[in-house]
């Protein structure tokens, strides 16, 4: 498909740059995308279209400060770098990374941060400022990276957050992430409290993010659109609980789009839930045919995205952009701190 058919028109001005103080006052759409229905709501309100034996899907990833500013040690020019996984069979202390002018470090280059606190040397060069790079340093790699690393915010918010706190979801738990699960900003620990008793399971998955989830589409046709692999985990417990609640007819609900790569993922592979430690490419747009979803949290996302794209094929791309027409009349908050949607009801896809 042509990548213009997931544009829109989003004022600036409406891209939020702050969380809100109380996470669950945020405004939320609720779409019912068989009847094409929408209702304007808070987020607290989700309790209210939540039923006994739903099941909710989060994903408990937690962002690392992967940010670093550093040195190239070769020519003194400033180096900025963003750590995006681990890559083990390469050796202990690898990291593939985005580098920031990335032209000039080779194989054999070596950047300091903090000092020389923390060093690293490029031991591969791969395509669009990818590298391989091996850190030492003394003491816990994680340590050291909160000493000197910042929160990687994305490019649209140009304000540090007063708290790291901000940028995490309040279920964070497995350390591995460079962008945060932001569906997940809405829920707080009183309204999980009342969520579970209503009788609805809340069941953990990880997936560690990056660039896959928010690399922008550079292709003209979406069918030429590589995503970059990301890791995720997915418990036995998690995965009969889901297997069971299916078998029921019980609804399973995704906290976020990446809940939902990680259930497709797993479902794609078996053809049920299973547990698994893997790694997943999966690209969701119009014409593929959701197997582990029911409904969906989410929230707004950017003009021609992934994220975009996954949500049009769960509820049809033409009632997708009008709901996103609505939300920009409506005066909604956009993107990783602004407002969300809630999408119910049997698929009616254009």
């Amino acid at each position: 498909m042509d990548i213009n058919l997931f544009d829109f028109y989003l004022p600036e001005e409406l891209i939020a740059q702050t969380p809100l103080k109380a996470r669950d006052e945020a405004r939320l759409m609720v779409i019912d995308r068989e009847n094409k229905t929408i209702e304007h709501k808070k987020f607290f309100d989700l309790l209210d279209y939540l039923k006994p034996g739903d099941v909710m899907v989060r994903n408990n990833t937690k962002v690392i400060p992967a940010r670093l500013i550093g040195v190239k040690e070769e020519t003194g020019g400033k180096v900025e770098v963003l750590l995006l996984h681990e890559v083990p069979e390469e050796g202990e202390d690898v990291w593939e990374c985005l580098l920031g002018g990335a032209k000039s470090v080779k194989v054999g280059s070596h950047c300091s941060f903090g000092e020389g606190k923390l060093r690293a040397e490029c031991v591969g060069v791969h395509d669009e400022g990818i590298r391989h790079m091996k850190f030492t340093y003394e003491g816990i790699f994680l340590e050291v990276l909160d000493e000197l690393g910042a929160m990687p915010l994305p490019p649209y918010i140009k304000k540090m957050c007063d708290d790291k706190d901000d940028y995490q979801t309040v279920y964070a738990k497995v350390p591995g992430s460079v962008a945060a699960p932001t569906a997940g900003f809405h829920f707080t620990e009183a309204l999980f409290e009342k969520i579970r008793a209503k009788g609805v399971e809340v069941l953990d998955v990880t997936l560690n993010i990056g660039l896959g989830t928010f690399r922008p589409v550079k292709v003209q046709d979406t069918k030429d659109h590589v995503m970059h692999e990301e890791t995720y985990t997915m418990s036995q417990e998690t995965a009969d609980r889901l297997n069971l609640a299916q078998k029921e007819g019980r609804r399973i609900i995704a906290i976020g789009t990446t809940s939902v790569r990680t259930l497709e993922s797993v479902y794609a592979k078996f053809g049920h839930f299973e547990k698994d430690s893997s790694a997943t490419s999966i690209f969701i747009s119009p014409g593929y045919e959701y197997k582990a979803v029911d409904a969906l949290v989410t929230n707004f996302h950017l003009p021609k995205s992934t994220l975009v794209m996954l949500v049009s094929a769960f509820m049809g791309r033409e009632w997708t952009l009008h709901c996103y027409e609505e939300a920009v009349k409506q005066r909604y908050r956009f993107f990783s701190f602004g407002d969300a949607m809630f999408i119910y009801g049997r698929a009616n896809k254009d």
